[in-house]
């Protein structure tokens, strides 16, 4: 199985080559063209068959290899079989993608970075058509061609152990596309929005050259503050994923750079982008704020605090904040209007940069602890014993908790 990120150095780099834009099939392509470097054996029709993701979408895939303007590479196709909508599209809302993803046998963090994606397309489009997020149809997006490229793409990004994604600017063409909103310029409104914050420019003959898909996968994978120049660090493989067009200025080819970084640069961490729940409560009883945070940690939250704050006229109070994947967001902001006493909150999303991570389990002589580590470039560091086992040692042996401590951390290193 690929694993390109295995704890032996930093986390490697996935470098984009937007010369050409970046399309949902020309990702899809790079990527199995990597991993096939990687990995003769590797297959993306099997790959994405064990997951049921084809059966579910009512699709098939072909990959083959191809060329464009003398560059050989990997183009994918799925096919529609299911003929619903118009132009043979599903027309899918939010909450068809996030339950078709739920019922596919995807990683967990395959099917929530999709159901991420899908969120912020549903976002970006319900700003162009001034709706909620909620009352969006995805009509090319919501095809099982793309439905494909993006779980795909996420299956793929595990495959290789998540590589921090970094790109050149991006190429988006220039002219007019055709949709089912009909007939709109380049960028097409949505896919303006997806790259907001981003580098981008325009070259060639008049085309659409970073679709929606495309522009969806560079803000879910990378975000606008990923645009650098080449790290420093040795070339693993190369790949090239191709588009449907051969045009005959510009190779019509994305190419990826897997690279291993020289612990100097990029790569040394972890991110995300969260959403942030907050409110403002001063008329709650403060016992209950502790039943609201472990309903919310129970339901996957992935923090939960509380914050003393002066609002208005002086008044004291709290400020509740729940800190969740961006896909949850919805949820838990309805999990803190309906528990606390608050009749609004405020969702905002927020970027991480956090260490990987491990934990142990020690024996020691008081009983085994699990110890959690940091890891950086390959090594572990601020190390950290379990609290929780901690507590039932001292509650067991009947020991005070600082004796404890003071016991694990000399015998596990923390």
């Amino acid at each position: 199985m690929l694993r390109t990120n295995d704890g032996s150095g930093a986390r490697k780099i996935l470098y984009l080559n937007g010369a050409a834009g970046i399309s949902g099939d020309m990702f899809l392509g790079a990527l199995s063209d990597v991993a096939a470097s990687l990995d003769r054996d590797f297959s993306l029709t099997g790959l994405i068959k064990k997951t049921g993701l084809f059966e579910s979408v009512h699709a098939e895939l072909s990959v083959r290899k191809e060329a464009r303007g003398g560059i050989t590479g990997v183009k994918v196709d799925v096919t529609d079989l299911g003929g619903h909508g118009d132009h043979g599209h599903r027309h899918r809302n939010l909450s068809d993608i996030l339950e078709l993803l739920e019922g596919c046998r995807l990683p967990p963090a395959v099917r929530d970075m999709s159901a991420l994606a899908f969120t912020l397309l549903a976002e970006a489009e319900a700003g162009v058509h001034g709706v909620t997020p909620e009352e969006i149809h995805f009509h090319e997006v919501g095809a099982a061609d793309s439905v494909a490229d993006i779980a795909g793409a996420m299956l793929l990004m595990d495959c290789l152990g998540w590589p921090e994604v970094i790109s050149s600017p991006v190429n988006v063409g220039s002219g007019t596309v055709k949709c089912a909103h009909g007939v709109l310029p380049v960028p097409a409104p949505a896919t303006a929005l997806l790259l907001k914050g981003m580098k981008i420019f325009s070259s060639g003959v008049p085309i659409e050259r970073t679709t929606p898909t495309g522009a969806l996968l560079l803000r879910t994978l990378a975000g606008e503050n990923a645009f650098r120049d080449l790290p420093a660090g040795r070339v693993l493989c190369v790949g090239a994923g191709l588009g449907s067009k051969d045009t005959p200025d510009i190779p019509n080819a994305l190419e990826v750079m897997l690279i291993e970084p020289d612990g100097t640069g990029p790569g040394r961490f972890l991110r995300d982008e969260p959403s942030l729940v907050e409110a403002n409560i001063d008329d709650m009883n403060p016992q209950d704020f502790a039943h609201v945070a472990d309903k919310m940690l129970e339901q996957g939250a992935l923090d939960v605090w509380r914050e003393n704050i002066l609002m208005k006229k002086g008044r004291l109070a709290v400020k509740l904040c729940c800190l969740c994947k961006s896909c949850d967001a919805d949820r838990f902001a309805e999990a803190m209007l309906t528990h606390t006493t608050t009749l609004g909150a405020r969702v905002t999303r927020t970027r991480r940069l956090f260490f990987d991570r491990e934990t142990e389990e020690i024996m020691t002589s008081l009983g085994p602890v699990r110890v959690k580590s940091a890891i950086l470039d390959g090594q572990a560091f601020k190390k950290n014993p379990e609290y929780d086992d901690m507590l039932k040692i001292a509650s067991e042996k009947d020991l005070p908790l600082w004796s404890v401590r003071k016991t694990v951390e000399r015998e596990t290193g923390a």
